[in-house]
């Protein structure tokens, strides 16, 4: 009798101890825990959504979100072109420590043989500790053989392509002609000139990969796995191959926009987002799903007409100028985030440390982290933690804002070789002159001599990782 009883004792403790562990006892079930959707665009520019001042381009549900959730106005990426900018997202730190940044090729090519290391920790990992399910669908970049592809790091599901929308191109791998040729010619307009992969999982299912559908498949693909999900948390990371160059639109949008092709990329977009917004309010997850939008980097200038804009930045994609890694970026979570427009300072890296502390999972101890918890602007409405931005190029740190104040010690144009190094750093005051064309450094040298200390900080823990970059061919 006493072991019957001794017995029952220990079910019932196992029960309690099941019960408070999967929230029933608490309130808090897998259900309700909150879920993250990161919706990234390739090379769209701070100047290239209406609600950040685009007069021609039409967003209503991007502009929509903006009203709804918070618009951020100093938001940064990890560094200004595809690759870096995308390890710094998913990993929280800059990308010069994990080796995903190299001085010898910028971005991963379909001929790289390395990729993000497995010693890194993706936000995909992370949040998996917990129970949430992950999927990855668009553009990774990270690496397109096997041990590097998202389902290698922390990813349930991949569906997209693997690299850049303009990589493998058939026309100048045939020779007689040079780079900037093929993008004036008619070839640039024809998908079949891009023999990039279409993925699911590890498998290539397509190829050439029909650019002209890609938007839309992608949004399929996305509403599909919400809706697979809806009974437990999940975190999706919807990267668009677009806009970035060559721009294709499905017949539905194409020459729709007064803007051109590019405006009906980003229009189709946009209409996708609305496609999701909307599945995310008929299946009730809406109040316990945060929703980011922003881009990669800023907009591809060298292609004219077929780039995007900075707006008032200066420069564009490649640079450590405003407009090659300040993003347009809004946060929406109806009844979670207070609206409003919000002028702190914040990066993607933030985005790791943020949703690891609402998941509820402890942020990596053994490794520097970059990222800061965001949580309290956009559920408290209190003032951002972060006061510093790093500028990277490669493995070269070019710039540093501080405040308001932002110091570069090397400038470059995207695309230009020359570089200039400046024994007095320029100096610029972002508030009032977030063009960059006023150099105030000879008024503010204690500012300088500031920043001047925050790189020595900086540097001091500064651990660069292997270039995983470099090896190709």
């Amino acid at each position: 009798m006493q072991h019957i009883f001794s017995t029952g004792k220990t079910l019932l403790f196992v029960v309690l101890i099941y019960l408070i562990s999967s929230g029933v006892l608490i309130g808090q079930s897998q259900r309700d825990k909150l879920n993250f959707i990161i919706i990234f665009a390739d090379d769209l520019g701070y100047g290239d959504l209406g609600v950040y001042g685009h007069p021609t381009i039409r967003t209503p549900n991007l502009d929509r979100m903006a009203m709804e959730g918070q618009k951020w106005t100093n938001f940064y990426v990890g560094a200004s072109v595809c690759t870096p900018s995308r390890a710094a997202l998913l990993t929280g730190r800059l990308p010069v420590r994990s080796g995903m940044a190299s001085n010898h090729s910028r971005v991963l090519f379909p001929d790289s043989h390395n990729g993000i290391p497995a010693s890194e920790i993706t936000l995909a990992e992370q949040l998996k500790q917990v129970g949430y399910a992950t999927a990855c669908i668009g553009k990774w970049h990270l690496g397109h053989n096997p041990q590097y592809l998202p389902t290698n790091n922390g990813f349930d599901y991949y569906y997209g392509i693997p690299y850049s929308n303009d990589m493998d191109n058939v026309v100048l791998a045939q020779g007689g002609m040079g780079y900037m040729d093929f993008w004036k010619s008619e070839d640039r307009k024809n998908t079949e000139s891009f023999n990039v992969p279409l993925m699911r999982n590890t498998e290539i299912i397509e190829r050439p990969a029909n650019q002209h559908t890609i938007t839309g498949r992608y949004t399929d693909e996305a509403i599909r796995f919400i809706k697979e999900n809806e009974q437990e948390p999940f975190f999706l990371y919807l990267a668009h191959s677009l806009p970035h160059v060559p721009l294709f639109a499905s017949e539905k949008f194409e020459g729709k926009s007064p803007r051109g092709i590019y405006g009906d990329v980003v229009e189709e977009i946009d209409e996708g987002i609305g496609r999701i917004l909307t599945t995310l309010k008929e299946t009730g997850l809406d109040e316990n799903t945060i929703v980011i939008f922003t881009s990669d980097n800023g907009p591809w200038l060298i292609m004219n007409e077929e780039g995007g804009s900075a707006g008032l930045l200066r420069e564009g994609k490649g640079s450590t100028w405003e407009g090659g890694m300040r993003e347009p970026c809004i946060f929406w979570s109806p009844g979670n985030i207070s609206p409003g427009i919000v002028t702190e300072l914040g990066t993607t890296m933030d985005l790791f440390v943020t949703f690891s502390n609402l998941a509820g999972v402890e942020v990596p101890a053994d490794r520097v982290m970059d990222g800061m918890d965001l949580s309290p602007v956009l559920l408290e409405g209190e003032s951002g933690p972060r006061e510093t931005v790093f500028f990277y190029r490669g493995t070269d740190l070019f710039a540093v804002r501080m405040g308001d104040f932002k110091a570069h010690f090397i400038t470059q144009g995207g695309y230009n070789p020359q570089r200039e190094v400046h024994d007095t750093p320029l100096l610029y005051n972002l508030a009032i002159d977030p063009s960059e064309k006023y150099d105030v450094s000879g008024q503010h040298p204690d500012i300088i001599e500031k920043i001047r200390e925050v790189i020595r900080s900086h540097e001091a823990n500064l651990v660069r990782g292997p270039d995983q970059l470099k090896d190709r061919g």
